[in-house]
């Protein structure tokens, strides 16, 4: 499913719901106002089921809308400050200001030191970020309920203070910064520059949407720091904000924070909203360039609607029939034949335009003018079927089911109604959506593709690798032109910095009380006689149940027939192809129909399955499951498209310099007689040797009950729900042997492994080596978790203040340890600046050589109160709770082991975090990968001290290394042959055994963030 990223939080509950008018009520005297000035514009509350968002609506003297939302749920406040400016908001030969000052937010004001900002919100146990799109940007806090008042002045100092602070050093440190994410998110991804050249074919020359959120370097490069608080100036006032805060609060507490803090910061200029005519185009725009991936893209984009227009709904439901997944005809005339390795449609609308697009990914050689045939004729074939009943009614169930998930956490809550009122001044707008939905027709689907699809222009941008220019769809046909553009008016003369006038010490952070009692989910369990373990949460915040099958064993099964790796996650993959009663896209329909999902996933060291479903149609959404688990369809032309797709993602591997990084550092650690040198995916050999009766073998072998465990979170309770699982109770035992860890021999000494990958715009790093540590709650591990916190694991690291906030070497760096049952690896990492590559390597060998030295008291101090705090945070939503709960059975721990964790940390002493930093930090003997270009990465790195030796793509030592000494290099860890499958982002857990999925924020509609 392709969701709409600004209205469509919260829509589902008409799925279990009644119809819903929201209950507007507005002030008894609408223009009385606190003794502040504040005005209560309306209030908006539930009554009995109807579907709403409570909030009270305020409007300050100064123009700042304040929005509450009351929710005691859990002991929780967010915090959203949402200004109306982004990227649409510059100017050409200006562009990326908006998120170029989104960073620079959080660079400290006039009472709020240098980086304190991630510090204090850190340390109050929360969590937080910014994050800059075309039309607002934002900046949000999720902190405990006694850190509100914390949250709401540091907002208010940065919308107030600001300027001051802003200096020629920090603004050159986060240019820099910014610089950095362009190479890691755009520069240096595969496809990740397609945004840009549609972007800038797709508008006219000047269109505030004809660049990216990100910017062009080369506007960073001739901005100055004056440039940037005229920027401010203009657009940041608190007239053109929207202050929402939700969760456990008190309303009048909050009105009265607000107004002392907020009340006395100046209007800015006024700002109006922007409204420009949609893109017309007279004909196909055909651009292309060369990029460095395995797989030819085209990409059909033609102009739409922009968001909330009254077409806008029929368009997104016109896309998901098109290219939404199985049921769609892309799927079925271009992935199912094989014809295309991806294919999908999608329709992305922002407050100025809408965009409906098609990509498909075609196979390699093969020119893109026959993809773009076979898209034309699918478009002709939508023509001539059009659309069914059953098109429209599983659009609705899925999109509206999907959208329950946003109401399970207040932060979800408050950024619907933060958008709400930014876009159309009503933050009651939900209704109205959701009967938008509720009333799509086909004849409203139909209408839409003949007014915005049928004989219409597009861009259509060809991407191909380099040196395959010949693969284009059609010779390039478009250079955007300046004829007609007129630049618009000067928003930046005559502005003034006027700070406000206060009548309290704004320097006195506030106090914070005691803080929150969190309560642990509650837990039923029940032991089947078959040897699965099941356990539960009743949680009846919103009509849903979410469940997590977890089968043990996963990659590490592979162990005992390493010539089939790639056995687990193929027969994973194999299980979402249908069952013997179901084809895959007769299941996809299925599921759709009941707003539901079932999906299998293979793992390192589990199988797991995770399932979501309304709570009055899980008993339909068991029986689904039942027939995956025990039903699954193996159909020859399903695996034979299945196998066809792993190996072509296993050979495309080699072009993503992160992922060479994370195979090549894989080798390394465990050696070549340990699986988990060798990707989950398998290499290419192992996988081609695969066939369909090894799939059965593996299912029958080793998908058992005895080896696994169910947790069930959601509106349903043990008495009701564990009848149901009958057909788990009757799953046959099975006699599955898990392998044993095997402790791969440790480095000598620290060696730098270089791999050369021409042309990357980042060089990517990894330092470490594989521990003696397996997993334990309230042992060694948590120790060592602790521990790396104040090293790598926090914003306010050492390793990330050094290198990307004094630096600006990187993005993010970050360090930390992995393991499970089995033992995992310390690691630092980050993707850096490619000249800075070698220095990069140096910083953090000193930071870990430093750190063994021992914490301070003030970062013991940050530690404790940091971690201390965060349990407040951990059990809000569904997910959250059946992870949780996953732990519980996955670790057979105490009920309790959160407590015992707390008397750990709160008796914590500086020598015991020195303790586990000289254990596990060691001085030398350490692993250090670097993958980058040689022309620029490699130079400096054989001054290091270390003995460099050089690798080929493939982990085997290029034939004449490069040394530091005279000692000859020594060989490489023998190699596999073929590469991970990871995603480019970082899982690790956490001291709590909590998955964590690490990435940096963007989007393809150009969306940007700070990252965390």
């Amino acid at each position: 499913m392709t969701l709409k990223p600004i209205w469509l939080l919260g829509l589902g509950l008409a799925l279990a719901l009644p119809p819903a008018s929201a209950q507007q009520k507005p002030a008894a005297k609408p223009a009385s106002a606190t003794t502040g000035g504040t005005r209560l514009v309306e209030k908006v509350t539930r009554k009995g089921s109807e579907v709403v968002i409570p909030y009270e609506k305020y409007v300050l003297p100064n123009g700042l809308t304040l929005l509450i939302h009351e929710d005691h749920s859990d002991p929780l406040t967010h915090v959203d400050v949402t200004y109306h400016v982004g990227s649409a908001r510059e100017q050409i030969g200006k562009s990326g200001f908006a998120h170029f000052f989104e960073h620079m937010m959080f660079q400290g004001s006039d009472h709020v030191g240098d980086e304190q900002h991630f510090k204090l919100v850190s340390a109050a146990g929360g969590t937080l970020n910014g994050s800059t799109n075309r039309d607002r940007t934002n900046y949000f806090e999720t902190v405990p309920n006694n850190q509100l008042e914390t949250a709401l002045w540091l907002e208010a100092d940065r919308m107030g203070f600001l300027l001051d602070a802003v200096t020629q050093q920090k603004f050159e440190v986060q240019r820099s910064t910014v610089k950095n994410e362009r190479g890691q998110n755009y520069d240096n991804r595969p496809y990740g520059l397609a945004s840009e050249n549609i972007s800038k074919t797709l508008y006219p020359y000047g269109h505030p949407y004809s660049w990216l959120t990100i910017g062009y370097l080369e506007d960073l490069d001739r901005s100055d720091v004056n440039d940037l608080k005229n920027f401010f100036l203009r657009w940041y006032g608190p007239n053109n904000a929207t202050l929402t805060v939700g969760g456990d609060v008190k309303p009048a507490e909050v009105v009265k924070m607000v107004e002392k803090y907020f009340g006395p910061i100046k209007a800015g200029p006024a700002v109006q909203n922007m409204k420009l005519p949609e893109p017309v185009l007279t004909a196909d725009r055909y651009v292309s360039y060369e990029d460095n991936v395995r797989f030819p893209m085209l990409q059909m984009v033609f102009p739409t609607v922009p968001q909330y227009h009254p077409d806008e709904v029929a368009i997104d439901a016109l896309a998901e029939i098109i290219g939404g997944g199985k049921t769609s005809l892309l799927y079925k005339n271009l992935v199912k034949p094989q014809k295309a390795v991806q294919a999908q449609a999608y329709h992305p609308s922002s407050e100025l335009a809408g965009e409906f697009t098609i990509t498909s990914l075609s196979l390699p050689g093969k020119g893109l003018d026959s993809m773009e045939v076979l898209v034309r004729r699918t478009l002709a074939e939508f023509e001539k079927t059009g659309v069914t009943d059953d098109d429209v009614a599983r659009f609705k169930a899925s999109r509206e089911t999907d959208l329950i998930n946003g109401l399970s956490s207040v932060s979800g809550k408050v950024s619907q109604l933060a958008a709400f009122q930014t876009y159309t001044n009503n933050p009651n707008r939900l209704p109205v959506e959701l009967q938008r939905v509720r009333a799509l027709t086909k004849a409203d689907v139909q209408r839409v593709y003949n007014q915005y699809i049928k004989g219409k222009h597009a861009v259509i941008l060809s991407v191909v690798p380099k040196g395959a220019g010949k693969l284009v769809a059609k010779a390039n046909n478009y250079t955007a032109s300046k004829e007609g553009y007129k630049a618009p008016k000067d928003e930046y003369s005559g502005l003034k910095y006027a700070k406000a006038t206060d009548s309290f010490d704004r320097s006195k952070q506030p106090g914070s009380g005691a803080n929150p009692v969190v309560q642990v989910p509650a837990v039923w369990r029940e032991d089947f006689e078959n040897g699965l373990r099941v356990m539960g949460n009743r949680n009846t915040e919103i009509p849903t149940v979410t469940m997590l099958l977890t089968l043990r064993g996963g990659h590490r099964l592979e162990q005992a027939m390493p010539g089939k790796a790639g056995i687990a996650s193929l027969t994973a993959a194999m299980l979402n192809e249908g069952t013997q009663k179901y084809t895959g896209e007769q299941f996809t329909a299925a599921l759709d129909r009941l707003g539901s999902t079932i999906r299998v996933y293979g793992g390192d060291d589990n199988t797991q399955v995770v399932v979501s479903s309304l709570t009055k149609n899980l008993p339909a959404t068991l029986a689904l499951l039942e027939e995956v688990l025990q039903h699954p369809r193996f159909d020859p032309a399903d695996f034979d498209r299945v196998k066809k797709q792993t190996l072509e993602g296993i050979a495309n591997q080699n072009t993503q310099p992160v992922v060479i990084a994370n195979k090549t550092y894989a080798r390394l650690l465990y050696g070549p007689t340990e699986i988990m040198s060798i990707p989950v995916s398998g290499t290419a050999t192992t996988v081609q040797s695969l066939t369909l009766d090894d799939v059965k073998k593996f299912y029958a072998e080793n998908y058992a009950p005895n080896v696994s465990y169910l947790t069930l979170v959601g509106d349903i309770d043990q008495k009701t729900v564990v009848p149901r699982l009958t057909f788990l109770k009757t799953w046959p035992r099975k006699n599955v042997t898990l392998p044993a860890g095997t402790p791969a021999p440790q480095p000598d000494k620290t060696r730098i492994y270089f791999v050369n990958k021409d042309a990357a715009a980042q060089s990517e790093i990894r330092v470490g080596y594989l521990t003696n540590l397996p997993y334990d709650a309230t042992g060694e591990y948590y120790r060592a978790y602790l521990a790396n916190y104040i090293l790598g694991g926090a914003f306010n690291s050492r390793i990330n203040l050094n290198l990307r906030e004094d630096k600006g070497y990187t993005y993010g760096a970050r360090s930390g340890f992995q393991s499970s049952r089995y033992v995992g690896p310390f690691t630092a990492q980050a993707g850096v600046r490619a000249d800075a590559t070698a220095p990069s390597v140096k910083e953090f060998m000193n930071e870990i050589k430093n750190y063994r030295n021992g914490a301070t008291d003030e970062e013991l101090q940050f530690l404790q109160a940091s971690v201390g705090q965060q349990d407040a945070l951990r059990y809000e939503t569904g997910q959250q709770k059946a992870a949780f709960l996953g732990r519980l059975l996955e670790y057979d721990l105490p009920n309790d082991y959160v407590r015992q964790q707390s008397e750990i940390l709160k008796n914590l002493k500086r020598e015991d975090l020195q303790a586990s930093a000289q254990k596990y930090l060691p001085a030398d003997n350490m692993y250090i990968v670097v993958v980058g270009d040689r022309a620029k990465a490699f130079p400096g790195l054989s001054e290091l001290g270390y003995e460099v030796v050089e690798l080929d793509l493939e982990g085997n030592r290029v034939a004449a290394p490069a040394t530091a000494t005279a000692a000859p290099a020594t060989s490489a860890t023998p190699a596999p042959d073929a590469a991970t499958a990871e995603k480019m982002k970082m899982v690790t857990k956490d001291a709590k055994g909590k998955k964590e999925k690490r990435k940096q924020k963007t989007n393809e509609d150009g969306t940007a963030g700070k990252g965390k």
